[in-house]
C-alpha cells in the first residue's frame, strides 16, 4: 500500500508506536490521539514549571525529565511532552498533542492534534494543526501546515490520477523521518510526503510526494533597475 507507515516513519524506537497498529491509512492516527491520550496516565510533570506558564488542565498533562520550558509558554492537556524537549516563550500547545523526546516547539509555534516523533523541530512561528512529524524533521521559521479547505470539504488525496477520500474535515501534513522544509513555506491540507523530502523556502506545496525528492519553486526573482 502506497501510504503504508514505513513509507513514513521508523516506528521500532518510538515510545507512542501502539498508537498506529490499528491504522490502515498513516493518517487515521490524527483521530486516534484524544482516544490514545485517555489510556495514559498523565499528570506526571518531571520538569520545572517556571512563573509565567500557562498550564490548562494540568492533571492532563505530563512533561519528561530534563525538557526545558520557557516563561510564556501555553499548554493545554491533554498532551504528553517527552524528555529533554525545548517548549519555548510565547509556544501555544492546544491539547491532544504528542510529542516524543528532544523535540522543539517553538517561540509563537501553534500545535493541536499532533505527533511530533523523536527530535523533530518547529523552532519559530510555526502551525502545525492536525500533523505529524517524523523523526528529526525540522520546519524552518514560519512554516504553516494548513488543515482546512477553504471550501470547508473533507479533505482528499490526489494520487495517479484519483482521488482517495480521508474522511477528515481538518488534515495538515505527514512529514515522513529526515525531511526538512525551508523557511515561510506552507502546506497544502492533506500533504503527504516521505522520508527525507527537502523544500525550498517560500514554496508552496501539497500532495503525495515520495521520499528522497527535492521541492523547489519555479519562480525567480526578477531584478530590473530603477
Amino acid at each position: 500500500m502506497i501510504f503504508r507507515l514505513t513509507i513514513f516513519f521508523d516506528l521500532t524506537t518510538f515510545a507512542h508506536a501502539r498508537l498506529f497498529k490499528s491504522c490502515t491509512f498513516v493518517w487515521n492516527a490524527l483521530s486516534l490521539i484524544p482516544s490514545y491520550l485517555q489510556t495514559l496516565a498523565l499528570g506526571e510533570i518531571e520538569a520545572p514549571v517556571p512563573q509565567g506558564t500557562y498550564l490548562v488542565n494540568p492533571h492532563l498533562i505530563s512533561i519528561g525529565h530534563g525538557t526545558i520550558i520557557e516563561p510564556g509558554a501555553y499548554i493545554k492537556g491533554p498532551c504528553i511532552i517527552g524528555q529533554n524537549c525545548s517548549v519555548r516563550h510565547g509556544a501555544y500547545i492546544r491539547g491532544n498533542f504528542i510529542a516524543g523526546n528532544e523535540c522543539v516547539i517553538g517561540h509563537a509555534t501553534e500545535v493541536k492534534n499532533a505527533i511530533m516523533f523523536d527530535k523533530a523541530q518547529a523552532g519559530h512561528f510555526a502551525y502545525l494543526g492536525d500533523t505529524i512529524l517524523g523523526s528529526r524533521v525540522n520546519l524552518g521559521a514560519g512554516t504553516k501546515c494548513a488543515n482546512l479547505r477553504l471550501n470547508r470539504q473533507n479533505v482528499s488525496i490526489y494520487l495517479d490520477g484519483d482521488f482517495i477520500e480521508t474522511d477528515l474535515k481538518k488534515f495538515g501534513a505527514i512529514i515522513g523521518d529526515d525531511s526538512q522544509v525551508g523557511c515561510n513555506s506552507v502546506t497544502n491540507p492533506g500533504t503527504l510526503w516521505g522520508k527525507q523530502v527537502i523544500c525550498y523556502p517560500c514554496v508552496n506545496a501539497g500532495g503525495y510526494i515520495a521520499s528522497h525528492q527535492l521541492i523547489r519553486s519555479s519562480q525567480k526573482a526578477i531584478v530590473t533597475p530603477l
